[in-house]
């Protein structure tokens, strides 16, 4: 067929027709643009709009996941923070001020320093201390002067419980009459105090409704603390509705608002008492210290001081400012601030608060969580930059030709450089700004210069992509060569990148294994492993998959039809450029493998978790025995499998045993069952049964009793009487308790060693464990049974405690980053796929035309392109499955997901496995399933579409070009 002269391309200034030498040093001189002549990149876009269009969609999608990772970190560490701050009570996130005067200060100058105006000018050098980021909430901020609740009334009419007579806490806080209502009577008046002294001391106070209806107050009551010289009368004028209760105003001290009923530590018999608060007017505070001294052993701990209570303000805390926060907390405490507001207060001064406790066990979980997030940001990182490059990559080869002729007639590499970057930067920088924009709108408050570099880094990358890629390919013009991957010789500098990756992998991974990511922050190696791996895969990969094609192909050979040797020989001689898809496929299908294995591991940790806390799917308890009869109803509820009842006697005291001893008392058959089921300490029932009456009773134990004892026995002291146990089985854990040290007996075989206690597990029922069958519990049906018989117990689910394990947003959101990162992989993997088949397009098609001129049918034609395709999907969806197994077992041991999948809970609830990074064969399989699947189906599409055409148009394209 005779050939044609290409045609040209679009003149300009920088492609004078009369330059040809293919070395020429620079552009030559820029003249004026001929009148008409129309601009360079406006001509091409025209000319070829379908190309600008997919850059920029690519471009578009690429840039917003780039902003959109930094700033929906931001937004879930934000959200988390301004959570725990919020979401706490107005005690943990209160900071507590206290000042005692100075004890050798004259006792004048101590009750003045109560006053209510001095008392209130301390409250701006706190705020002043409150320092940005760390903020107050100015609004809820409470003052005054306060005794601790232990001033013991006199009164026989007040209610006693136990025969335990109520204590009262005195309170001279500022603030009262705006922040609650009157309901009856008025609010107290200042009461002036006398110097130090004997005699009684009256005081006006009000009460709460809460407190009034409790304590049997009203207006006009007068409740009396006696002390050695004297009495404290305190008369009750007024009965207060607060307006606000759950502000923190009245929350930070509960006891202002609602009285208490409270027990004694040292008392080992319960023995409750009420304890309530009274609020006096903001100026008795000099009087209710001159009648709270030292006056008797009721006052001995009174300890009257003023205090000051500021609300750390969560509205406006970030993420990042967290350390800040902490950093002006700590000073606060024990540092330049402290200092400067003890040397104002003039006497001793004491700071405290809750939230730096907060804060520090928020930073702990963010810091465990960024590496394993950082891995799925370099995984699709990784194949995203692979797309790009492959995207600039098919660009220049379509347009091979055109650039060829460039250079020909004089065009500098500058120049061509140039021309194309202005092409790009007409679709890729309104792109970028698009998609950065569309990130700033969806995910509003976070930082702008992540998100800024990261969408400028994808914008750059795409930018230069088809410049670098086009001179490279022009720069010294060479013929046409075979581009066969196993004949071909590497050059020197894709060996070095090979076993630098290599190099790099292996010392992630070392790295890995032997510290673990438990350091904090996020290792840049680390959390490439993964990706690292994938690329040494795609590397051996795309250097060995040839070989077995090729032995497999010279049997085809002489097999009839050539349809099989011709697909084993051309999918063994696949061309150089097959390898940038195969690494994009394999470090997407690693990436997505380990962060589905990432997944499965934190629901299986927090499965494992919520059944050690429970004990079960759900757990009854009850500090009182529970009603007869209540298992055999709960086996009635839908969704119940096996019911255990279960005796609970806690704080047994052994003697050489670490720790206190819980002994349960259990219907042998039905723990059994329920433990198998559970499998929590799974055990043999007729092992705990005492068949021949002997004296010592057949126990399960934990190891710590197994110890203990050996081969003999152990006497138990129990509500029931002195038990003799040995050892029956061992186990670390059991459902009624799955933690500490523990002894099980059987109920029946306890009656026979102690007679008359045939009830014993009926009578004494405090605890119901039951377990569900394969479709789950009636949740509402168990808590109307424990609400209709048993309202007092208390019931815990098994759904409820993990929903509650991944209530933090850093959690759900770090789980809703890594499942978008694995989809975002595999789209980009399936999206490399493409290009791949699209830039081998042309050559595909012509080689159909020429086939069918030789007698080869379109069906015949489809199979071979299938056929071609099928053994590098299919190896590669294999060595993506093994590579992903490889970095989960190498990298696993390193890798812990206890932060990530409880929060703040303790990893003891884990056991002794921990919430290590596991292999799960689901999330191993389907991604290395699914892309070669799309991707084989895009190849059906492409031998679809190719056998439509006409072969006298194919094979006339060169003609054409």
């Amino acid at each position: 067929m005779p050939a044609q002269d290409p045609p040209e391309a679009p003149e300009s200034p920088d492609v004078p027709e009369a330059a040809n030498a293919p070395d020429a040093p620079a552009d030559p001189p820029r003249g004026p643009r001929p009148p008409g002549a129309a601009p360079w990149v406006r001509t091409r876009l025209r000319a070829a709009p379908g190309g600008a269009v997919a850059l920029a969609l690519l471009v578009l999608v690429t840039a917003f996941l780039a902003a959109a990772f930094p700033r929906g970190v931001d937004t879930y560490e934000d959200r988390e923070a301004r959570r725990l701050i919020e979401g706490a009570t107005a005690a943990e996130r209160n900071v507590a001020l206290t000042a005692q005067p100075d004890p050798e200060a004259r006792f004048e100058d101590r009750a003045e320093s109560m006053g209510g105006r001095v008392v209130e000018r301390f409250v701006e050098p706190v705020l002043g201390e409150f320092r940005e980021p760390l903020r107050a909430e100015r609004g809820q901020v409470s003052y005054g002067v306060r005794t601790k609740p232990v001033l013991v009334t006199d009164d026989p009419w007040l209610p006693k419980t136990d025969g335990q007579r109520p204590e009262v806490q005195l309170d001279a806080r500022a603030g009262v009459g705006e922040r609650a209502r009157v309901v009856e009577g008025r609010l107290p008046e200042p009461t002036a105090y006398e110097a130090e002294g004997g005699g009684d001391v009256a005081l006006e106070a009000a009460v709460t409704a809460a407190t009034a209806d409790k304590l049997r107050l009203r207006v006009g009551s007068r409740v009396h603390i006696p002390r050695s010289e004297g009495t404290v009368t305190v008369e009750v004028t007024g009965i207060l509705e607060p307006k606000a209760p759950d502000s923190d105003y009245w929350s930070v001290d509960p006891l202002l608002r609602t009285p208490e009923l409270r027990q004694r530590p040292e008392s080992l018999d319960p023995q409750r008492y009420w304890t309530a608060a009274f609020l006096l007017h903001p100026d008795s505070g000099p009087a209710l210290f001159a009648g709270t001294q030292s006056f008797g052993p009721s006052f001995e701990d009174a300890g009257t001081s003023p205090y000051w209570n500021v609300p750390v303000a969560g509205g406006a805390l970030r993420g990042r400012n967290v350390a800040s926060v902490l950093d002006a907390l700590s000073t606060l405490q024990e540092g330049p601030g402290f200092e400067r507001l003890a040397q104002r207060s003039g006497g001793t001064l004491d700071v405290s608060t809750g939230a730096t406790g907060l804060l520090a066990g928020y930073t702990g979980a963010r810091d465990a969580i960024a590496p394993i997030v950082a891995v799925a940001a370099f995984g699709v990182g990784a194949v995203a930059a692979v797309v790009l490059g492959m995207s600039g990559g098919l660009a220049a080869s379509r347009r091979r030709a055109e650039l060829a002729l460039l250079r020909s007639r004089g065009g500098s590499l500058r120049g061509i450089a140039t021309r194309l970057l202005a092409e790009n930067a007409a679709a890729v920088l309104p792109a970028a700004a698009a998609g950065y924009g569309l990130a700033v709108l969806l995910l509003p408050g976070a930082r702008h210069a992540p998100a800024l570099l990261a969408a400028g880094a994808t914008a750059a990358l795409a930018l230069c992509a088809l410049p670098l890629l086009a001179v490279a390919a022009v720069r010294r013009p060479r013929p046409p060569v075979r581009t066969d991957l196993v004949r071909a010789r590497p050059s020197r500098q894709r060996l070095v990148a090979e076993v630098t990756a290599v190099v790099l992998a292996v010392a992630a991974i070392v790295v890995l294994r032997r510290r673990g990511d438990a350091d904090g922050g996020a290792d840049a190696l680390v959390s490439a492993a993964p990706v690292l791996v994938g690329a040494v895969a795609a590397t051996v990969f795309v250097r060995l998959y040839p070989l077995p094609l090729r032995l497999a192909a010279r049997p085809a050979a002489w097999a009839r039809g050539a349809l099989g040797f011709l697909s084993l020989a051309r999918a063994g001689r696949a061309p150089a450029a097959s390898a940038l898809p195969l690494l994009a496929l394999l470090v997407a299908l690693t990436t997505a493998s380990f962060g589905g294995s990432v997944l499965t591991g934190v629901a299986d940790a927090r499965a494992t978790a919520s059944l050690h806390s429970v004990g079960g799917d759900a757990r009854l308890t009850s500090a009182a025995p529970l009603p007869g009869g209540l298992a055999a109803q709960a086996e009635k509820v839908g969704g119940v499998r096996h019911v255990a009842a279960v005796s609970t006697e806690s704080g047994l005291q052994v003697i050489g045993l670490s720790g206190d001893l819980t002994l349960l008392t259990v219907d042998a058959a039905a723990y059994a069952r329920l433990s198998a089921d559970l499998g929590l300490g799974p055990f043999d029932a007729g092992r705990l049964r005492d068949g021949n009456g002997g004296r010592a009773l057949p126990a399960l134990v934990s190891p710590g009793v197994a110890d203990l004892i050996g081969d003999g026995t152990l006497g138990l002291q129990s509500s029931r009487g002195r038990i003799t146990a040995e050892v029956a089985a061992v186990r670390t854990m059991t459902p009624a308790l799955t933690g500490g040290q523990f002894a099980v007996v059987d109920a029946e075989s306890v009656a026979r060693q102690l007679p008359g206690t045939e009830s014993v597990t009926e009578a004494r029922l405090d605890t119901l464990l039951l377990s569900a069958a394969g479709g789950g519990l009636d949740g509402a049906a168990l808590r109307e049974l424990v609400r209709d018989s048993a309202p007092a117990a208390g019931l815990l689910l098994r759904d409820d405690v993990t929903d509650d394990l991944a209530a933090s947003e850093l959690q759900r959101g770090a789980e809703r980053l890594y499942a978008a990162a694995a989809v975002a992989a595999t789209g980009y993997a399936l999206l490399a796929v493409l290009l791949s088949l699209l830039r081998a397009a042309p050559e595909r098609v012509a080689l159909l035309a020429r086939l069918r001129t030789m007698g080869f049918s379109r069906r015949h034609g489809r199979r071979l392109l299938v056929l071609e395709a099928l053994p590098q999907l299919v190896a590669a969806g294999l060595v993506g499955a093994l590579a992903g197994l490889v970095t989960v077992r190498l990298l696993g041991p390193g890798i812990d997901l206890s932060a990530l999948a409880l929060g703040e809970e303790s990893p003891d609830l884990l056991g002794p496995g921990g919430a290590e990074l596991r292999a799960d064969p689901l999330a191993l399989a389907l991604p290395s399933l699914a892309v070669p699947a799309l991707a084989l189906a895009a190849v059906l599409v492409q031998a679809w579409w190719g056998g439509r055409r006409r072969a006298v148009q194919e094979l006339r394209a060169g003609e054409r070009e």
